[in-house]
């Protein structure tokens, strides 16, 4: 079983917008000296395979096949090549042998007012003029995610619990450290035929999302308590009639060292503001890669 006779079509097919990569087609009437000559053989009879280069313009690639009979003969078949530009670079039939897509969305999300811009564009503490922060108070800020498509022998789902909702341990594509955050991996079974052989494999998609003044929590050095000879005590302020002690509605500026901030006193001297990291970091790179620019 195999080709005898194999003949291209003079007619050529080409379709080109404005804006979008060009399609080409090729034909050829292949004639067998079996009917059940397998279609694997019956579409490489004009020798071209998945992924060779079109003869004209060598960056449009074969990308999809078709066979059909010809004018109703069981011996002769119509092979029609397409060629097309791949979408990622370096493209293999083997699935496993790909590179990763990145894709990239812009989106945003509520967080705490902890700062605010004055009329000269310098970024300042948000407190009232007594210098007490506006609890509750929530303002937008814009991130940028990153997807990431990728093809795996298996899905690792210990790796996938593992980096989680972690931080990027070092400056990863353009964000500084504990900037970027892994929200999320999943997976799901694919296969392909390859020149006839079944390969089974993970589509993998993890999804990232930078933002841009960090993911560790910025919180205000203010309680209601403070700690003074070793001891926690009641945050207090003086009753502006009586000038006795009474316990703060509000919490109150504290020193590195727990104690009371008697000194923050005012607009002009805000309370400090605490970072602390509540995610884990690893290596991003080792784990996602980079994208292919």
């Amino acid at each position: 079983m195999s080709a005898i006779s194999t003949i291209e079509k003079s007619d050529v097919s080409a379709s080109r917008k404005f804006g979008e990569a060009p399609v080409f087609t090729r034909s050829w009437i292949v004639e067998v000296d079996d009917p059940t000559t397998p279609q694997t053989l019956i579409s490489q009879a004009p020798g071209v395979v998945f992924l060779d280069s079109h003869p004209e313009a060598g960056y449009s690639r074969a990308l999809d096949v078709r066979v059909e009979n010809y004018s109703g003969s069981r011996w002769h078949y119509l092979v029609t090549w397409q060629y097309e530009v791949p979408k990622v670079q370096n493209t293999t039939q083997n699935p496993l042998s790909r590179p990763d897509v990145w894709k990239f969305t812009t989106g945003g999300m509520s967080i705490p007012a902890l700062w605010y811009y004055n009329s000269s564009n310098q970024q300042k503490t948000l407190v009232n003029t007594a210098g007490d922060f506006f609890e509750g108070a929530m303002t937008d800020l814009s991130t940028l995610s990153a997807h990431i498509s990728g093809n795996r022998s298996t899905f690792n789902y210990a790796v996938a619990t593992a980096v989680t909702n972690t931080l990027n341990d070092a400056a990863y594509i353009g964000g500084a450290q504990y900037c970027w955050k892994c929200d999320g991996i999943s997976g799901e079974p694919a296969v392909e035929v390859v020149n006839e052989q079944e390969i089974r494999y993970w589509k993998v998609e993890v999804s990232l999302t930078y933002r841009p003044d960090g993911w560790p929590m910025l919180l205000p050095n203010v309680g209601w308590n403070y700690v003074s000879g070793g001891q926690k005590k009641r945050v207090y302020v003086y009753d502006p009639d009586t000038g006795d002690k009474i316990a703060s509605a509000n919490p109150q500026p504290l020193n590195s060292d727990g104690s009371l901030a008697t000194t923050y006193v005012g607009e002009s001297n805000p309370p400090d503001i605490l970072t602390r990291r509540v995610h884990a970091a690893v290596n991003f790179g080792s784990y996602f890669g980079y994208p292919t620019f």
